[in-house]
């Protein structure tokens, strides 16, 4: 059977007035990245999801091409409703769309198979929690307590059959709003099935969730880290790169690449905490389109899966092990290189130099080691 065509609509039109700030909440900070970044990963990196596409408000170009660099998006309406159906009219061939909301920005990618699986044989499906807190009336003082049994607090990404949400919006009263898209779809006489929720994908709303959600991210990150060790021999007439600088010596590494080995080792420990291999799976040396290439592009790429994955780097320390050239003059622009590449500030990059004493290939001066070691956070379901 053919595998399902899958898109992925992540809504962020609003303004973001609730939330202050300089900037609508959506493109505002959060765990070190714009807030709808992190959504914009999960849902880039899961395997089920072929498209994202990005609804943004008029005027906002700019901002998300700060938060995200180049995607597809489209300019959404003066409503939500208007918004996701400006949305779905922009997509074309695909037989299910997801959803979700940026304020929600913590998504976990075993939410999205469950309503992937869902899908196979409903209509609809969206995600929830039971409410667990006391329902009550009342305005200054306490009114009486309403039953709790069977509430849910629904949450996003909603997911449906495109055709069905499709028409679900076509046909809906151009002068009613709607609470959300699963209203909506079942106003046409469909059942949307419910898939358990989770308490990480609380909604952003008001300044002080920010906190909250900040604290939510940081409890559920857990330490990973991972070696990278690399080595090139010197060469005549090559040049010498270590970190993305290029380093004046009387000989140059050689490699497939620019034989940066600083980088190289970088790379190939990000790849190990994310259990993705060595740059070799990645980059592979028989492939002539990597002949020279810069090695940066390597640890970009490591550096965007780890993110892909919820991801953050906590420290980077780096060991250049060589009798010459000497390392010391050049340790902060190494330094800074790295960091540049990777987004971080310069004290969470550590870079040292040794050498073997005169002993083995490093001694007798015919090739450089490098050994770096990579701190991460991941979260926990990672």
């Amino acid at each position: 059977m053919t595998k399902p065509r899958t898109a992925a609509l992540l809504v962020a039109a609003g303004s973001g007035t609730r939330a202050g700030g300089s900037v609508p909440k959506q493109f505002a900070a959060l765990a070190g990245k714009p807030m709808l970044a992190h959504s914009h990963a999960a849902l880039a990196a899961h395997p089920a999801i072929h498209e994202v596409l990005v609804v943004i408000g008029e005027g906002q170009e700019a901002a998300l091409e700060a938060a995200l660099g180049p995607v597809r998006f489209v300019i959404g309406g003066s409503s939500r409703r208007e918004s996701v159906r400006n949305g779905l009219e922009a997509l074309d061939g695909f037989d299910r769309v997801l959803i979700h909301d940026a304020a929600r920005p913590f998504l976990n990618p075993t939410v999205i198979d469950a309503l992937c699986r869902a899908l196979d044989e409903h209509e609809g499906a969206l995600p929830a929690l039971p409410v667990a807190d006391t329902l009550a009336r009342g305005a200054d003082t306490l009114g009486e307590t309403m039953p709790r049994d069977g509430l849910l607090r629904i949450q996003t990404p909603q997911a449906f059959r495109y055709a069905t949400i499709l028409a679900a919006h076509r046909a809906w009263p151009e002068d009613r709003e709607a609470t959300d898209d699963a209203q909506m779809v079942r106003a046409l006489g469909h059942d949307v099935v419910i898939v358990p929720g989770d308490p990480m994908l609380e909604k952003i709303t008001h300044r002080a969730d920010f906190a909250a959600a900040e604290a939510r991210h940081a409890a559920s990150l857990r330490v990973r880290t991972a070696q990278g060790f690399d080595v090139h021999r010197f060469a005549e007439g090559e040049e010498l790169w270590l970190g993305g600088i290029r380093i004046p010596h009387s000989k140059g590494l050689s490699g497939h690449s620019d034989a940066d080995v600083a980088l190289h080792a970088i790379t190939d420990a990000l790849l190990g905490t994310i259990g993705a291999g060595d740059i070799g799976m990645h980059f592979p040396p028989s492939d002539p389109k990597w002949r020279g290439a810069a090695s940066a592009r390597f640890l970009e790429h490591a550096a965007s899966l780890l993110a892909a994955q919820g991801g953050a780097i906590d420290f980077i320390d780096l060991t250049l092990i060589c009798e010459a050239p000497k390392i010391g003059p050049h340790r902060e622009a190494i330094r800074a290189s790295v960091a540049g590449i990777l987004g971080l500030p310069e004290s969470r990059i550590s870079v040292k130099a040794t050498t073997t004493e005169r002993l083995g290939f490093t001694g007798r001066g015919e090739g450089m080691a490098a050994q770096a070691i990579a701190t991460v956070r991941m979260p926990e379901t990672n």
